[in-house]
């Protein structure tokens, strides 16, 4: 499709398919705990470092260099999104127990999505070149919308797909543990999979934001997909891990928006001011340390609010 030797798409597979099943197969049945979700989430950052490494004997160093640009895009992005979670979980009420299951098939959406939005941007961008100012117009003007206002996801449980959801299908208003369909009579969706359908509604915003992003890095289909990819498959555990303590770095948001401004001006004005792709690494880097170290330096005021 883009050059990638079979091999290598076929050693993502594997890779993908097997950490997918020992994840599943190590913690189905157990209460995840900040403990181990910080070792599930180290576990996926160092696959996805490893996996890199290889990438630089695969293909070599570019295409290296290209991946973890656009994991650290698509992994700040993912930090950002998971206050939508957050707050999808608490509109629901989904049991802590039964969020894991939610996230699951969250992910693995998440994973479809993406792979149908690269390739077809990658096609819209060699069809039509003008499309390059577009996409970096379009990332330039949701990062400025992020840098001026907070609010991310008001009220999920009134989106739309979850309205039409509701409208078509028979839905409790009660939890059955893990269940997304119970039998009472007839069978009735519960709340989780309402949730679920909030949250793969979100899987199309995010989408919307992060593919065009990583296609400013690179427009090698494998290179950005499993870039994405591997940034995707730890959310799950980083959910676990962060979400108790991820409001607490105020100035994420804001860090994350400077990000996309930053890639939809090398997108947009690329031919004329190019940059290379370790500048990006380091501009991205720069950003993500500024707005976490500005985070713990600079303390919200007791009583204060959020912007």
């Amino acid at each position: 499709m883009d050059g990638t030797p079979i091999h290598v798409w076929v050693v993502f597979g594997i890779v993908v398919a097997v950490a997918l099943a020992i994840d599943v197969l190590a913690f189905r049945h157990r209460v995840i705990t900040l403990r181990s979700a910080l070792f599930q989430s180290a576990c996926w950052i160092g696959l996805a470092a490893a996996f890199d490494c290889w990438l630089y004997f695969a293909l070599g160093l570019r295409p290296s260099l290209d991946f973890l640009a656009g994991y650290l895009i698509e992994k700040s992005l993912s930090l950002d999104n998971l206050f939508v979670f957050l707050v999808i979980f608490r509109a629901f009420g989904v049991p802590a127990e039964s969020q894991h299951k939610v996230l699951y098939g969250g992910v693995t959406g998440a994973l479809v999505l993406r792979a149908i939005f690269v390739v077809a941007g990658v096609e819209l961008l060699e069809l039509v070149h003008a499309l390059t100012y577009v996409f970096g117009a379009f990332l330039l003007l949701v990062g400025l919308k992020m840098l001026l206002s907070r609010q991310r996801a008001a009220h999920p449980e009134r989106s739309w797909p979850v309205r039409i959801a509701e409208r078509l299908l028979p839905v409790t208003a009660r939890y059955e543990g893990d269940k997304f369909w119970i039998k009472n009579g007839r069978w009735q969706a519960t709340p989780l999979l309402m949730a679920l359908i909030a949250l793969e509604a979100m899987d199309i915003v995010f989408a919307v934001d992060s593919v065009p992003a990583v296609l400013a890095i690179t427009r090698n289909v494998f290179v950005a997909f499993s870039s994405n990819a591997f940034a995707i498959l730890g959310l799950r555990a980083l959910y676990f891990a962060v979400a108790d303590i991820f409001p607490r770095f105020r100035f994420l948001h804001q860090g994350v928006a400077a990000i996309l401004v930053f890639v939809g001006l090398k997108m947009a004005l690329g031919e004329v001011f190019p940059v290379s792709t370790p500048a990006s690494l380091g501009i991205i880097a720069t950003i993500l340390a500024l707005a976490v170290g500005t985070s713990l330096v600079v303390r919200k005021t007791p009583g204060a609010t959020e912007a």
